[in-house]
C-alpha cells in the first residue's frame, strides 16, 4: 500500500470493569488501538454518553494516540459498561449493559465521508443488537470503497446475535475471523452443521468462503494459534505460549495484526505470525489496551516468539519449520509427509518434536549421535 491506511473500528466503545480495575475497551476500540500501535491511521467510530465515563473515554483515547473525531455524543443514554469475570486461566466472561450510547449509532455525513476513505473496517455482532445501530453499521459498510477490507470479527456475546445478523454481516465482509468456540454456533445458525468443527475446520473455512465470496477466513484457538484459509491455500500457526494476565482484547489485537499484514500484502504465514505475536503480547498484559514497553512494541513482539528454526525437505521442496522456544511451531505442508530435518541443536530436539505432537502424529528417526534427521507426520 502506497499510503498510510485508514483503519476503522466500527461499533462499541465501553468500559470493562475487571477485577484489577476499570479499563477502556470494546472490540472495535481495542482493534483500532492495536492498529494504531502498528502504525496505521486508526479510527474508532462509536458513540459515548454525555457523562463522566464518556469524557474519560475520550481523554483516554486521545492519551493513547487515537483520534476522538468520530465519537458521537448521546445526550440521553450512558456510556457503555461491561462487568468482566476472569476464570483461572484468565479467560473472560462478560455481563454487558444494555440500552447504552453505542446502541444508538447514527450514519452522519461525517461517518459517510469516513467510510468512503476507509482502507479497512472491522465490525462485529454486538453493536448490531439494537434496531438503530444495526442499519447504521450496514450502511457504513455499504459506503466503503469496493476494494476496502471489510472485516467481520464475529465476537458472539450472550444472546446478542442471530442468523440474520450473521448472514447480513457475512454478505458485506471479505475477511471473517472467529474463535474455535464460535465455529459450531456459526455452523448451526448458517445451516452448515453437517461436520464437527474439530474434524474439518479447513473444509468449513472453504465452504464459508465459497458461500459468501470471502477472501480470507480465520479461526483462532487462543494460545493454540490459528488457521487461515484464503480459498486456495491454508496456513496453521500453533501460537505462542506466554504468561497470561488476562485474555481480554487478545483476539482484537490478533485481528489488528491480521489486517495490518493483509494491507501490506503479507503472505498467510507472515500474517499469522504477526497476528499471533500481537495477541500473545496483549494477553501477557493487563487490559485490552496496554501501553507498549519503553523498548518499543517491536521488541515486545519479538519476545513473544523467540525461536530457533530448522529447514525441512518436504516432497522435494524446502519448507521452513519454526521451532519456538515456547514449544510452538507454524508450518505449511499437507499431511501425511516425510520431512528431512537439517540437524537441530540437541537442546531444540525435544521441544521441536513436542511442538509437532500438538497438531499431528509424529514418528521420528534419529541419526548418529542422537541427532534428529527425519520425521514422519500424519493427521
Amino acid at each position: 500500500m502506497d499510503h498510510l491506511p485508514t483503519v476503522v473500528g466500527l461499533g462499541e466503545i465501553l468500559w470493562d470493569f475487571l477485577p484489577s480495575g476499570r479499563q477502556l475497551g470494546g472490540a472495535p476500540a481495542n482493534f483500532a488501538y492495536c492498529a494504531h500501535l502498528l502504525g496505521d491511521r486508526a479510527v474508532v467510530a462509536s458513540r459515548i454518553g454525555s457523562d463522566d465515563l464518556g469524557q474519560e473515554a475520550r481523554r483516554s483515547l486521545l492519551h493513547k494516540g487515537v483520534t476522538d473525531q468520530f465519537l458521537q455524543i448521546d445526550p440521553a443514554h450512558p456510556t457503555g459498561t461491561v462487568q468482566v469475570h476472569l476464570d483461572a486461566k484468565g479467560q473472560p466472561k462478560f455481563e454487558i449493559t444494555q440500552s447504552v450510547a453505542w446502541d444508538f449509532l447514527e450514519l452522519t455525513d461525517t461517518w459517510k465521508a469516513l467510510a468512503q476513505s476507509a482502507d479497512a473496517v472491522c465490525f462485529g455482532t454486538l453493536a448490531q443488537r439494537s434496531e438503530q445501530s444495526r442499519p447504521a453499521i450496514l450502511k457504513f459498510l455499504d459506503a466503503t470503497p469496493t476494494n476496502a477490507l471489510r472485516v467481520f470479527d464475529v465476537n458472539l456475546r450472550q444472546q446478542f446475535y442471530s442468523a440474520e445478523i450473521i448472514e447480513e454481516s457475512l454478505r458485506r465482509a471479505n475477511l471473517v475471523k472467529m474463535n474455535h468456540e464460535e465455529v459450531l454456533p456459526m455452523k448451526k445458525l448458517l445451516g452448515m452443521s453437517h461436520s464437527s468443527p474439530e474434524a474439518d475446520a479447513a473444509s468449513f473455512c472453504q465452504e464459508l468462503a465459497d458461500k459468501f465470496d470471502l477472501g480470507l477466513v480465520c479461526i483462532t484457538h487462543g494460545a493454540g494459534g490459528s488457521l487461515l484459509c484464503d480459498g486456495k491455500n491454508s496456513h496453521r500457526h500453533l501460537g505462542f505460549r506466554v504468561q497470561v494476565k488476562d485474555a481480554v482484547g487478545a483476539g482484537d489485537a490478533f485481528t489488528a495484526g491480521l489486517v495490518h499484514g493483509h494491507l501490506n500484502n503479507s503472505s498467510l504465514a507472515e500474517m499469522n505470525d504477526l497476528a499471533n505475536r500481537l495477541g500473545a503480547w496483549v494477553a501477557s498484559c493487563s487490559g485490552a489496551m496496554p501501553s507498549p514497553p519503553e523498548a518499543g512494541l517491536e521488541q515486545a513482539l519479538e519476545k513473544s516468539g523467540e525461536f530457533h528454526h530448522a529447514n525441512a525437505s518436504a516432497r522435494g521442496g524446502w519448507k521452513k519449520l519454526w521451532c519456538l522456544s515456547s514449544t510452538s511451531i507454524a508450518f505449511t505442508t499437507s499431511l501425511p509427509v516425510l520431512l528431512e530435518i537439517a540437524p537441530l541443536k540437541p537442546a531444540c530436539t525435544a521441544s521441536f518434536v513436542s511442538s509437532l505432537e500438538t497438531c499431528c502424529t509424529v514418528s521420528s528417526s534419529m541419526g548418529t549421535s542422537g541427532v534428529l534427521r527425519e520425521i514422519s507426520l500424519a493427521a
